[in-house]
């Protein structure tokens, strides 16, 4: 489907006493020292720890959760097929490390073909309603293109034309609150416009969380092992855990800006309030799935098709249906409504899935559900939320949250001026802090000074059709 969507989403895990060895094991306890430390084991911390051990320095992470992958977890339990309860797709093959790295690893690893639907009530939407809506979403996105041209970092918003008409609510969902997990009324239109191309739809058949988990099997690193003070200097850091104190040269500290601001984390000294303006501009969208097996296809759609509703209220979801050739569906909701939706848990909206479909499909269509499960990334302890976003006026924030702070070098899909909300943005941020960290230890020689590169140029989201996490 092409419906902008970068979903990083995930179940909480808990803090624990003490660490759980994973990737490449420990002989014993937790590294009391190392050359460069890594704060979380996302992709953006297992590009940082693979580039570092590829520089012949000592690196450790140290993840809070019980499981690697961050925002990429694939659910491997509860259903037949693998769940992504988080990241969902590639994208950019050409271009895209994460691809070649994980054909490399022997993941399977294919462009996914997806159906294209609108609903109109019950019913499909007609050829005429389709090229109104695909009319409308071009409108919408070159006033938004247009608007980033001007003086003022606006929001999304209020630069959409006043007469979309019956499409304005169904073009608002597919531009916001399913391409960034925000509404467009607290989205910039240049940090909207910057963002990179998210070409094709890359699906990985073992899911997301399980390619960045093979990827990090080589990584020294400990699992349920929280971050809760990180002491800095323009010389070396100590990182304070449940399971010791780790003293190194630099840190790369890959934790989302939602988690940087709620000061889950304690610096000392405190991080300079160039970082932490930063990272609150830079909040975390809100994307989560409600998943429902539903065999014998009752919704009569076809493998990975991908639909949305007209519909003039944020009261709306995004169905992928039949993921892979299962009988698993989800269910996606986000912005505004997703949020508070989530914040009522699981049983809502579950709830709301079936009443959605009923609503669309009929009720025979969901009294064959067998099982169901629901993501709240929200709630998650070690995310706080799906994609950084920013906020009108925020999208220098970006290139601010990347600048080193002492030893500190900070990474993740929200340090990435045009790939960010992607998985490949991540693993870019990854390997870029890690290099400037080498580099800071006198690993890597200084880099050249080069001219600013060209900025991406967006993809334009047509209607159903721009697939993204």
């Amino acid at each position: 489907m092409t419906m902008t969507r970068r979903d990083f989403l995930s179940a909480a895990a808990g803090f624990a006493s003490a660490p759980v060895l994973g990737g490449r094991a420990f002989a014993a306890a937790l590294p009391r020292e190392a050359d460069i430390v890594v704060i979380g084991a996302g992709a953006a911390g297992i590009a940082a720890a693979r580039r570092i051990q590829a520089a012949n320095r000592k690196v450790i992470v140290v993840e809070a959760s019980s499981q690697i992958g961050g925002r990429c977890l694939t659910d491997t339990t509860t259903f037949d097929a693998p769940f992504d309860r988080g990241a969902r797709w590639l994208h950019n093959p050409d271009t895209n490390p994460v691809i070649r790295l994980a054909r490399g690893a022997g993941l399977d690893i294919s462009a996914a073909s997806l159906g294209q639907k609108v609903r109109v009530g019950r019913r499909n939407a007609r050829a005429g309603e389709t090229e109104e809506f695909l009319a409308a979403l071009v409108r919408a996105n070159r006033a938004i293109d247009e608007a980033a041209r001007g003086k003022a970092d606006i929001s999304c918003a209020s630069a959409l034309p006043k007469d979309l008409g019956d499409w304005a609510g169904t073009a608002e969902f597919v531009l916001g609150a399913n391409a960034t997990g925000k509404d467009l009324k607290d989205v910039s239109v240049i940090d909207k416009v910057r963002a990179g191309d998210r070409n094709g739809a890359i699906a990985c058949r073992q899911g997301l969380g399980t390619l960045i988990a093979k990827l990090g099997e080589q990584v020294p690193l400990a699992l349920s092992t929280p971050a809760g003070r990180i002491a800095w200097s323009g010389r070396d850091v100590t990182v304070e855990t449940p399971a010791g104190k780790i003293a190194a040269r630099a840190a790369v500290i890959t934790v989302s800006s939602d988690v940087l601001t709620a000061g889950n984390i304690k610096f000392t000294p405190d991080l300079p309030k160039r970082q932490l303006d930063a990272a609150a501009k830079l909040g975390l969208g809100s994307y989560d799935r409600i998943a429902l097996l539903l065999p014998g296809n009752p919704l009569g759609l076809e493998r990975n098709d991908v639909l949305i509703e007209q519909s003039n209220s944020t009261r709306t979801a995004l169905l992928l249906a039949n993921i892979g050739g299962s009988s698993l569906c989800s269910i996606d909701v986000a912005g505004s409504f997703g949020r508070e939706l989530s914040a009522q848990g699981e049983k809502a909206m579950v709830a709301f899935a079936v009443e959605w479909l009923t609503k669309l499909f009929g009720s025979d269509a969901v009294s064959t559900i067998k099982k169901s499960s629901a993501t709240r990334w929200n709630a998650a302890p070690f995310a706080l939320g799906a994609m950084s976003v920013a906020a009108p006026g925020g999208q220098p924030s970006r290139k601010i949250l990347a600048e080193p702070v002492g030893c500190l070098f900070l990474a993740g899909e929200a340090t990435h001026e045009t790939l960010w909300g992607t998985v490949d943005g991540a693993w870019e941020s990854g390997e870029r802090a890690a290099e400037a960290a080498l580099r800071k230890i006198g690993a890597l020689k200084e880099e050249p000074v080069a001219s600013p590169a060209p900025v991406a140029k967006r993809r334009r989201h047509a209607a159903p059709g721009a697939p993204i996490n």
